[in-house]
């Protein structure tokens, strides 16, 4: 080969270039991430500029770095699906709790307040009885009446069921 990165990657691309592309297509299933692997091997070529034995074994190295890029891609399309599922996720909590939370802002405040000191605040029932001066049992009874409303509400107003 010649002594120049570019004139020898240019080559390797020719001689390889489809073999390389196969490649990680095999790994990925997608042209989109194949085309970019077989940029990103070539960029590798040209930086290391290693310096082969034989034809075979310029082929050998250019598909084991394709071969562990294409892993590292698939890696990498794991986590961003699943940050990307978890983002979603969060999304349709937030949407589901503002869903939630409208419907409680309709109940009537003895009981809208049980619900937020339960729920928003974290409360035991013991320590929203102490807050809001009220027997323990009157906290209970109140978030289980608020809990029976809210279901009526969601299904009234939101067509809910559940």
């Amino acid at each position: 080969m010649n002594d120049h990165p570019m004139e020898n990657a240019e080559k390797a691309l020719s001689l390889y270039g489809t073999a390389i592309l196969r490649m990680a297509y095999s790994y990925l299933h997608n042209m989109y991430d194949a085309e970019e692997i077989l940029q990103e091997t070539m960029i590798r070529y040209i930086r290391s500029a290693p310096v082969f034995d034989s034809d075979g074994h310029e082929k050998a190295w250019l598909l084991t770095v394709t071969a562990n890029l294409s892993k590292n891609r698939i890696r990498y399309n794991k986590i961003r699906m699943a940050d990307q599922l978890a983002d979603d996720l969060a999304g349709q909590k937030q949407e589901d709790l503002a869903f939630v939370w409208d419907a409680v802002r309709m109940l009537p405040e003895k009981y809208r307040e049980v619900v937020h000191l339960f729920y928003q605040e974290g409360y035991s029932s013991s320590l929203i009885a102490d807050i809001l001066k009220i027997p323990e049992s009157t906290v209970r009874v109140r978030l289980n009446r608020a809990r029976t409303k809210l279901k009526d509400i969601l299904k009234e107003a939101y067509d809910f069921e559940g």
